[in-house]
């Protein structure tokens, strides 16, 4: 036996205990890591050198790129920086109409990057039935997930949805799957079951603050000390947990109760809408970063994936206005507010 094997043993069962307590916390928090979605669409915008050189600096280890672009990929090389890559609404289409496509597409966008740590492919952001054929988002998934597969590359292949595709989720474990979303996404839930992938979610509390702010307390979206929410064996303390719990009862009800959620954006404006300012925002953004280390009511201990949304101001974007400003600093890389990512 080795020493560092006889020496665990002997360990009394309560230092066990704390040591079992203390790797889990340790596993728990890295888990946590929280990353920060790149937005492009604003100008002027910084370099994407500069930008991978000011997520090091800042210790953000996990960024989120919403169509593959080339300077910003080469960028990302041999950075360590963990990304989730989109494939965007406009390739739908084209890599769900043949295998060949999808396998062109992982070749240029993902296979030529070579020293990028892809960390899942995102096939489509918050699709919506109106917007393509039913069939289309879960062929999209099959071809993608066959072409990573076959290139060797054991990327996770998932899609992003919204709050939006559920109802009924006050109280969270009534949340279900709308009837038009259900037998759209039905058949992706089961592929993301059978290739054991996490369902990414778009998880906005500003929202459902600002179109229900009659009901809402301001306290109860930015985490701060708010009366409980009760659900029967569940207690609520944020908006942010009731949210996500509403999402996994609707997995639940769809046999989706083993899929882990990643929440792939997450966030609060500075200014151009009702309850924004940079008070605000600097107020939820910090509080996340601390809160997903620790899971929800219905997950608890489970630390939660989770990307800000956004690096940059994006004033290319709207209307609405407050669309415009989901960034944490400005074209000229200067904070808007102070972020504490550890």
């Amino acid at each position: 036996m080795k020493m560092s094997e006889s020496r665990i043993l002997s360990l009394s069962p309560m230092l066990l205990v704390l040591l079992s307590l203390v790797m889990t916390s340790f596993f728990n928090t890295t888990a946590a890591q929280v990353g920060v979605c790149y937005g492009m669409l604003g100008d002027p915008r910084p370099n994407p050198s500069d930008v991978v050189v000011l997520y090091k600096q800042r210790n953000i280890q996990r960024m989120r790129l919403y169509a593959p672009d080339p300077e910003a990929l080469n960028a990302l090389r041999n950075s360590d920086i963990e990304l989730i890559l989109d494939v965007p609404k406009t390739d739908l289409e084209r890599v769900a109409s043949s295998q060949g496509e999808a396998d062109s597409w992982v070749q240029d966008n993902v296979k030529n990057y070579e020293g990028v740590r892809f960390r899942y492919i995102t096939v489509g952001n918050e699709v919506k039935l109106s917007e393509t054929a039913g069939s289309v988002l879960f062929q999209a998934m099959q071809n993608i997930d066959n072409a990573v597969s076959a290139a060797g590359l054991g990327i996770k292949v998932s899609t992003a949805i919204d709050m939006g595709a559920t109802t009924d989720t006050y109280p969270p474990s009534q949340g279900r799957f709308t009837d038009e979303y259900k037998n759209f996404l039905q058949p992706v839930v089961d592929f993301l079951v059978s290739k054991q992938s996490p369902l990414l979610l778009n998880n906005y509390p500003y929202f459902s603050y600002k179109d229900n702010m009659d009901t809402i307390p301001l306290e109860y979206a930015l985490f701060k000390p708010t009366p409980v929410v009760s659900d029967d064996q569940y207690s609520y303390t944020n908006l942010f947990d009731a949210n996500l719990d509403a999402v996994y009862a609707a997995l639940e009800k769809s046999n989706g109760g083993s899929l882990e959620i990643v929440v792939s954006e997450s966030g609060w404006p500075t200014e151009g809408g009702e309850g924004t300012s940079v008070e605000n925002a600097m107020t939820y953004v910090n509080n996340l970063i601390q809160h997903v280390k620790s899971g929800t009511p219905r997950k608890p201990g489970n630390a939660i994936e989770t990307y800000i949304f956004a690096m940059f101001d994006e004033n290319q974007k709207g209307p609405p206005e407050l669309e415009k400003f989901w960034g944490m600093f400005l074209p000229n890389q200067q904070p808007k507010y102070d972020v504490n990512f550890n």
